[in-house]
């Protein structure tokens, strides 16, 4: 029925972790409007923690017993958004077989999260905006209304005011949906945030013997200007926790990618080729074992797609076949 895409969080942490003065007073703010129902759009580049802010909310509010159900707008095909969003009936298009309960019917009572909001196309948007004003909805290919009671918080990385100046995206939907903005800043403008994140990833999920980093490693972390934000810096803390042999991470066991303020690793000489491809393949092997053989959490641990895992491990077993 969907679930597939969607995820329920009541497990998950609602810790957004700051010490940075503009974002504590976002998360004030955020506290202040938790309780009440109206729209929220938080604003942020990729990888700030903007579901982690909208989890928070949602358990602070009134709904907080009932469902938060999240949907990347951007990652779904548009053609499929409509039925994700709000169900089909069964035989409403080739391929409907039986009928589908929509995200937002599951999110009744609770919270739904829109991710990458400026990703939708302007069709679905016009449905979701009819939602809001009318608070039903109809299957793909239903007939009768479902009266569904949900509270919308949105998020998105682009800059929605310009988007509806382009016309790509509505203006009424726009202010509906932003009540409230709540925009998170980027990392690198926030370095004192960098020494706490890294700590908090360094203590949480898989223990390792790593427990703490030297001075000098937080020194480099800090110049560092985190592209990624702060997903990059939870990738960079589990390659640590997983590739260092000491119980203090040191300034020398940060990547010189890292080191050097560049996202880019640099492109190895040509005699440091066959070289620098072993100590890859032992990397990602270790890499494989800590996860217990999940493709999924190491590439993601690593920073490379699940393509690229299953690629690489392809090319390792030609080479054991030879």
């Amino acid at each position: 029925m969907g679930t597939h895409r969607h995820r329920n969080h009541s497990n998950h942490s609602t810790a957004f972790l700051t010490i940075d003065p503009h974002m504590l007073s976002v998360l004030k703010t955020a506290d202040k409007v938790a309780p009440t129902e109206v729209p929220v759009l938080i604003e942020g580049e990729s990888g700030t923690g903007k579901e982690v802010l909208a989890r928070r909310i949602h358990q602070n509010s009134q709904r907080a017993s009932k469902p938060l159900v999240s949907l990347n707008c951007g990652a779904i095909q548009e053609s499929l958004l409509l039925s994700e969003l709000f169900g089909h009936e069964k035989g409403a298009f080739t391929g409907a077989i039986s009928q589908k309960v929509g995200l937002v019917e599951l999110a009744d009572g609770g919270t739904l999260f829109l991710d990458e909001i400026g990703e939708m196309g302007l069709e679905t948007q016009a449905k979701l905006l009819r939602f809001l004003q009318e608070g039903e909805i109809y299957r793909v290919g239903g007939k009768t209304p479902i009266q569904v009671d949900v509270r919308v918080i949105s998020a998105t990385n682009r800059e929605l005011a310009a988007r509806t100046q382009e016309g790509r995206f509505r203006e009424d939907l726009y202010y509906r949906i932003n009540t409230v903005t709540l925009r998170i800043t980027p990392l690198r403008q926030r370095p004192c945030d960098i020494p706490v994140l890294a700590e908090a990833f360094l203590n949480q999920g898989t223990q390792t013997r790593v427990k703490m980093f030297s001075e000098d490693a937080l020194q480099v972390l800090r110049q560092y200007r985190w592209p990624g934000n702060a997903r990059e810096l939870q990738n960079a803390v589990e390659r640590f926790k997983i590739l260092v042999e000491a119980e203090t991470i040191s300034g020398d066991d940060v990547p010189k990618h890292l080191r050097l303020g560049r996202r880019e690793p640099e492109i190895p000489e040509a005699s440091d080729t066959f070289d620098l491809s072993l100590i890859e393949k032992r990397h990602i092997l270790r890499v494989l074992a800590h996860f217990s053989g999940n493709k999924t959490k190491a590439a993601n641990a690593m920073g490379i797609t699940v393509k690229t895992l299953y690629n690489k491990l392809a090319r390792y077993e030609q080479e054991t076949a030879h």
